[in-house]
């Protein structure tokens, strides 16, 4: 369901009891306030919490670009438990990513990530940090070849549909290790291709990095019943699932 008291403070729940409540964050919301925005105004936990009318804890985090499962605690105890969930990696994410070029059919990029410190978020952090573990599962669900040569190199261009999970949870590890692997997230303006962002934004409309947060599945914190959260996908997503004849390729 949509809860909205004017389209700027619409927030997208899709699940919601009197423990937890999930959202479907759009694109370009930030989780919450930071210093790195000083000049947003609007925030999925201010949001989220305008809406269900209680304070709520946020247990992890998405990206401010991806879209997608973002789920919050109701009490401190709850995203206590919830928080080790993730830790333990009790918690199963899955994305839907549009990469440039073909991918293999499945695979796993076992890279270790170095700490890339904030300006001022990590301001104060210790910067000798080994580079952490780090490892995503990737399967291909689709390939599409267009006749545009956005590189010098190609005549055409050449793009998949990925089902990417990670299996730890590090900083923009998605997006790093798509481009550790040569095949950068379509959209991603810090470790993306400009070429293939820019050929989106001209020739498809898309203003918006093409990485989702589609699923969240993990036992549910008090009652142990297993719980699937799913989100949909917005419009821009949409137009390039129809426009690639990909909408087949994503449904159960």
């Amino acid at each position: 369901m949509t809860i909205e008291s004017d389209t700027a403070n619409q927030i997208d729940i899709i699940y919601e009891d009197e423990f937890l409540v999930a959202i479907n964050k759009e694109a370009g919301l930030l989780v919450h306030r930071s210093w790195l925005d000083k000049g947003e105004t609007r925030f999925a936990m201010q949001l989220t919490r305008d809406a269900v009318g209680c304070h709520v804890f946020p247990v992890h985090r998405l990206d401010k670009p991806t879209s997608g499962v973002l789920l919050f605690a109701k009490s401190s105890d709850v995203a206590r438990s919830l928080n080790e969930a993730f830790i333990e990696h009790r918690v199963t994410k899955q994305y839907l990513a549009v990469v440039r070029g073909f991918m293999p059919e499945q695979g796993t990029v076992d890279y270790a990530l170095s700490f890339q410190p904030d300006a001022i978020a990590d301001k104060f952090a210790d910067l000798d940090k080994p580079a952490q573990e780090a490892v995503t599962h990737w399967q291909s669900l689709a390939q599409v070849e267009l006749p545009f040569a956005v590189s010098k190199k190609h005549d055409t261009s050449r793009y998949s549909l990925m089902r990417l999970t990670p299996e730890t949870g590090r900083k923009h590890q998605l997006r790093r290790h798509m481009r550790h692997v040569f095949h950068h997230i379509v959209g991603d303006t810090s470790h993306g291709d400009g070429r293939h962002n820019r050929f989106f934004r001209s020739q498809y409309g898309c203003e918006r990095m093409l990485l989702h947060a589609q699923s969240l599945a993990l036992s549910h914190p008090v009652t142990g019943a297993p719980l699937l959260l799913k989100a949909g996908l917005d419009s821009q997503w949409l137009r390039i699932m129809e426009e690639f004849s990909w909408v087949d390729s994503v449904k159960d």
